[in-house]
C-alpha cells in the first residue's frame, strides 16, 4: 500500500513553508512562479502525484483496450522462453520465478505453446529448433552476447526481459529502475539522511547500472556530496561473500543503498558479524521487494508477473508489426518505506505516530 506523501516532507525538501506548498499544490496565488515550479518538481519526485485514482482508471482502460485487441486475434504456434545459464536465474528463483509465471500464464491465455530452455553452451539446441515453427523468443534475465548473435541468425522476433545488449537490437521490458530509485532516494533525503553508500556491482546488469545512475544523480541534484567506496560497486561486489571478506567500513554511512533485496539481506548479516547492528547504527535499503525477514528500511515493489505478461503482449504486437522500430517499455513500481525501521541519525529509535506508514 502506498504511503501518503506529507506536505511537511515536500516543504522540508523544497526549503519552503507548509503554507507555500499548500498554495502551490492547490494552484492558488501567494507563491512565485519559480517557487511553485520547485515545489511541484519536488512533490513529483516524492511521488505526490503518482498513481492517483483517475490515472489508474485511465491506465486500466488503455490496458483493457489492448487486451481486447489481442483477444480478437486467434493465436497459434510456439514461443520459446530462454533462461540464462546462471544458477540463480531460473524458474525457482524468488524474483525470476514470478516473471516466468507471468509469461506462461499470458501465453496460456492466448492459446500459444511454450518451450522453456536454458541458455545452451553449444549450437545443438539451435539445430533442434525450427525457426519456421517458432513465433518468437522471450529471454528472461542476462543472456550472453554470443547466444544472442546465434538467435539473431534465426531471424525471428525477440523480446528481452530485464536485459539489453548493444549488439542485438530488439524489444525490451524493464522496471522503471531510474525513476523508482530516484523516488526512493528523495524519500530518504526528505527523512534527513545525507550519508550514503551504494552496494552492488553496477556492471552486473543494466538494471543495477540504472539504479546506480539514479542514486548518483539524485545526490547531485540535492547537492549532497558523493563519497562512494569503489569496492562496493566494483568487481569485488560481484560475489557478495567475497566482498564480505574484504570490506571493513572506515566511515559508516547513514544508509547503505543495495542493488536488490537479496543483496541487502546478506549485507545486513555481514554488518552484524562486524558488530554493526541494523537499523540502530545504520539503515539498509534494497530493491525488488523479495525479502521480508530483515530490517530493510526501503525497497521497490516490482510487479514481477506483470513484467512477464507485458513481454508476451509486446511479442504478439511485434509479430503483427515486424517492420516498426524496436521499443523499450518501462513499468512503474512503487517505493515501500517502512517507517517502523526509521531511526534518528544518532541511533536512537524514532517513534512514529500511530499507524505506521508503508509505501
Amino acid at each position: 500500500m502506498r504511503a501518503k506523501v506529507r506536505i511537511q516532507e515536500i516543504a522540508d525538501l523544497a526549503g519552503v513553508s507548509k503554507f507555500a506548498v499548500s498554495r502551490a499544490l492547490s494552484g492558488k496565488s501567494g507563491v512565485s512562479a519559480q517557487t511553485r515550479e520547485k515545489i511541484l518538481r519536488v512533490a513529483g519526485q516524492l511521488g505526490y502525484f503518482k498513481n492517483n485514482e483517475q490515472q489508474q482508471q485511465q491506465q486500466q482502460q488503455r490496458f483493457t483496450g489492448e487486451l481486447q485487441e489481442f483477444e480478437e486475434v486467434k493465436w497459434d504456434g510456439t514461443i520459446v522462453v530462454m533462461f540464462p545459464n546462471l544458477r540463480y536465474q531460473n524458474r525457482e528463483h524468488i524474483y525470476w520465478g514470478p516473471v516466468f509465471e507471468g509469461v506462461s500464464s499470458r501465453l496460456r491465455q492466448r492459446g500459444l505453446d511454450i518451450i522453456t530452455i536454458t541458455e545452451p553452451s553449444d549450437d545443438n539446441v539451435f539445430k533442434l529448433l525450427n525457426p519456421e515453427a517458432i513465433q518468437g523468443i522471450i529471454t528472461i534475465g542476462t543472456v550472453s552476447t554470443q547466444i544472442l548473435l546465434k538467435i539473431k541468425q534465426m531471424d525471428i522476433p525477440v523480446v528481452m526481459v530485464d536485459h539489453s545488449d548493444p549488439v542485438f537490437a530488439c524489444d525490451t521490458i524493464f522496471t522503471d529502475n531510474f525513476n523508482s530509485m530516484q523516488q526512493m532516494m528523495m524519500k530518504l533525503i526528505s527523512k534527513g539522511y545525507r550519508k550514503f553508500q551504494f552496494v552492488g556491482n553496477i556492471k552486473d546488469a543494466q538494471s543495477y547500472f540504472d539504479r546506480w545512475l539514479a542514486f548518483r544523480s539524485t545526490l547531485e541534484s540535492c547537492q549532497i556530496e558523493l563519497q562512494q567506496d569503489p569496492m562496493l560497486i566494483g568487481p569485488e561486489a560481484h560475489d557478495i561473500f567475497l566482498l564480505f571478506k574484504q570490506y571493513r567500513p572506515v566511515d559508516l554511512p547513514e544508509v547503505y543503498v543495495c542493488a536488490h533485496d537479496v543483496n541487502a539481506k546478506f549485507f545486513i548479516e555481514h554488518l552484524g558479524y562486524l558488530g554493526i547492528e541494523v537499523p540502530s547504527r545504520c539503515a539498509v535499503t534494497g530493491f525488488d521487494n523479495t525479502c521480508h525477514s530483515h530490517p530493510i528500511l526501503a525497497t521497490v515493489n516490482v510487479n514481477k508477473e506483470l513484467l512477464g505478461m507485458r513481454a508476451v503482449d509486446q511479442m504478439l504486437w511485434r509479430i503483427q508489426n515486424p517492420a516498426t522500430a524496436h521499443e523499450k517499455k518501462l513499468i512503474y513500481a512503487d517505493v515501500i518505506l517502512r517507517e517502523n525501521y526509521a531511526y534518528l541519525l544518532n541511533g536512537e529509535v524514532e517513534r512514529e505516530e500511530a499507524g505506521t506508514e508503508a509505501q
